[in-house]
């Protein structure tokens, strides 16, 4: 795994925005007007490699891009505009629950039948498919509950308690090995993927960027804290399932005992964390604050309607046979040796 603290080299840009954005932070040129962003596609490839370019300031950085540079007011209104933007679109196109607990009931529901990502690399994806789809991961596993500790100043009492133990676990409780970004750091090692953080940003569509920008959205608005811990309850309540077919998916192919481990740690791990995100991270936080049930359900049907925009990208490349990547792995790893 690259160690280094410094972060990866800016990606090529994707459109007018992005391609701007980057002239910005490259010191090459001016930043677009805020009504620009309003224009952009929210889920298309220049809004969200723009969103994920931004937010990336607040983790390791670009290589040559100085680390204030996350606070530029020029930038920020740019980054405002946008998220304006995505917000919008995802309050109108995500499904809504009636309830929280009717968001909730629907997330621990497993389908007789599932037609998921994991279902599909659980039966019968092949070694090139869990790669693909762990190179796209990397994004988020390399920073892994990185978005979700900016809750934490943000609740208190039962809810912060609570999510403070869950984060210690993401962390390897005090165990630098044990860090759920080093196991992924492995995993990718037994897949013959390169470790180096933001390796692959450029090969990543729209779709993946965008679940991983949701994240660092709602991670760094304290206005979006109670859609946040709805975004962290979704993943620990899917995970233990979803990581159960992926580890039968890893030994199945003979990915290697560490891409078998992440996935059979996250089984046992996200087991016990979705009870304590539910009764005491949820709970706590609706003691408080009650007004924010709502937010928490949107944080929820949010990340559901982003995550089944992915798997729809995914299993519609791969049933054709394709590479789901913007640039397959094969001629990344020619155009890099």
């Amino acid at each position: 795994m690259d160690h280094h603290p410094r972060g990866p080299q800016l990606p090529p840009p994707r459109g007018p925005l992005s391609a701007a954005v980057t002239a910005y932070l490259r010191g090459t040129g001016p930043l677009p007007r805020p009504d620009g962003a309003v224009a952009a596609d929210p889920y298309g490839d220049d809004a969200q490699l723009t969103l994920y370019l931004c937010y990336e300031l607040h983790y390791r950085g670009f290589a040559g891009v100085a680390p204030g540079t996350e606070w530029d007011p020029e930038l920020l209104r740019v980054r405002a505009a946008l998220e304006q933007r995505f917000l919008s679109a995802l309050r109108a196109d995500s499904p809504r629950h009636g309830t929280l607990d009717d968001a909730l009931a629907a997330l621990l529901v497993e389908p007789a039948e599932g037609t998921g990502v994991t279902h599909f690399l659980c039966a019968e994806g092949a070694l090139w498919q869990l790669r693909e789809y762990a190179a796209q991961r990397s994004l988020y596993h390399l920073k892994e509950a990185d978005p979700h500790a900016w809750v934490l100043p943000r609740l208190w009492g039962r809810a912060k308690a609570a999510m403070a133990a869950v984060e210690f676990d993401e962390f390897g409780g005090g165990r630098a090995e044990r860090v759920h970004a080093r196991l992924f750091a492995d995993l990718m090692t037994d897949l013959g993927l390169d470790t180096a953080y933001g390796r692959y940003l450029n090969a990543a569509p729209a779709e993946m960027l965008a679940v991983v920008n949701l994240m660092s959205l709602f991670g760094l608005h304290r206005e979006l804290r109670g859609a946040l811990v709805g975004h962290f309850a979704d993943v620990e309540i899917t995970s233990s399932p979803g990581s159960r077919r992926l580890a039968e998916a890893m030994r199945r192919t003979g990915a290697g005992p560490a891409a078998e481990f992440f996935y059979d740690e996250h089984v046992e791990a996200d087991a016990v964390h979705e009870q304590v995100v539910r009764h005491e991270v949820i709970g706590g936080l609706l003691d408080e604050e009650p007004e924010l049930a709502a937010d928490v359900a949107f944080g929820i049907d949010a990340t559901e309607y982003l995550e089944d925009r992915l798997s729809r990208r995914l299993l519609a490349h791969w049933r054709a046979g394709r590479s789901s990547l913007r640039t397959p792995l094969e001629q990344q790893m020619s155009h890099t040796s």
